[in-house]
């Protein structure tokens, strides 16, 4: 018999999840779950904090290309790494503008600008803030991915009116260096940390299919849910092996893993949107669908993601159509 989405029943499945997000010997414990009990679990704490056949619908545009000083073991715009990728200079204001009044007509609310670097330099502050307010007067929400943050930095993004800031975390505390050696976890949680303080809303998420273990990611999803407040995005990635990176050759990640992986993050994180995020394309129909079921609720939509392949508007139409869900709508500002 199914159990009623009673405001009682809500209620207890916040007050569960949240319980069990502090201990990762708990995590293990529901990941490990029969898979039929842990996708009805993370789909009652779905049901108890969103719509569960709305799904939010985000653009992701590379605003500086390659040439990135960082030695990510994944990415295909690190200068570490002999990809073919030539590196490009920050774009002008107006050609991002342009492309998120694009983005929108397609049906994005939310509009992400990422560029390659290790931290911004200070003489482009002046453009970044200028791409956060022509996004925002489209009456689109901002997300910017940049790598590390100052205080000062964060501050005045934040003042700009920048929603999200996204800084993955990519892995576990015990793994992340053997995917990156130019900076540390704790220099990612202190970005983090300078976000939140700053004001701002909080993505950060991670990478599966690196050769880390199922206990790395367990501990990535606790590291993240144990942040006060736990952020508001948290993005699940496929990795997309890239020709010439270190990871060119890493075996891929089992797909009932990676749900187990999404349904966890669903109780840990209720009220987070959870993204399906990179690795799409290498992912089934029937795969996505259950990815929605275990609690994922948001996409990066259109052709492109960042360097990689996405798939495009027709494939996720008639993906969506299949499965009756929805875009989801943008919430009024507070």
């Amino acid at each position: 018999m199914l159990h009623e989405n009673t405001a009682e029943n809500r209620a207890e499945a916040r007050k569960s999840a949240l319980e069990e997000s502090t201990s990762l010997a708990q995590a293990k414990i529901i990941y490990n779950l029969p898979f039929n009990d842990l996708l009805f679990r993370a789909q009652t704490v779905h049901r108890a904090n969103f719509d569960p056949n709305a799904v939010q619908m985000s653009r992701l545009l590379s605003i500086k290309t390659g040439g990135c000083a960082e030695d990510c073991g994944y990415c295909s715009q690190s200068a570490h790494s002999p990809t073919g990728l030539k590196a490009s200079k920050l774009m002008m204001v107006e050609k991002v503008v342009a492309e998120a009044r694009k983005a929108k007509a397609e049906g994005a609310t939310r509009y992400c600008m990422g560029a390659a670097w290790r931290s911004p330099k200070d003489r482009d502050m002046e453009t970044l803030v200028a791409m956060v307010g022509g996004v925002r007067a489209l009456g689109m929400e901002t997300c910017m991915t940049l790598g590390m943050l100052s205080p000062a930095q964060a501050g005045e993004l934040a003042k700009a009116g920048l929603d999200y800031y996204n800084h993955n975390i990519d892995t576990s505390e015990e793994f992340y260096s053997e995917i990156i050696t130019t900076r540390t976890f704790a220099d990612r949680l202190e970005t983090l940390s300078n976000v939140r303080e700053a004001g701002m809303k909080v993505c950060a998420g991670g990478i599966l299919g690196m050769g880390e273990t199922t206990d790395d990611r367990i501990s990535m999803l606790v590291t993240l849910a144990n942040l006060q407040p736990a952020p508001e995005s948290v993005p699940i990635n496929m990795l997309i092996p890239i020709p010439g990176s270190r990871l060119a050759d890493a075996e891929p990640v089992d797909p009932i893993e990676f749900v187990r992986t999404i349904a966890l993050a669903r109780i840990l994180m209720p009220s987070t949107h959870v993204r399906l995020s990179a690795g799409r394309t290498q992912m089934s129909d029937e795969m996505q669908a259950l990815c929605f079921f275990a609690g994922a609720n948001s996409i990066f939509a259109g052709d492109t993601l960042l360097t990689t392949e996405n798939p495009g508007e027709d494939h996720d139409t008639a993906l969506f159509r299949r499965l009756g869900l929805k875009p989801m709508e943008l919430e009024p500002a507070e």
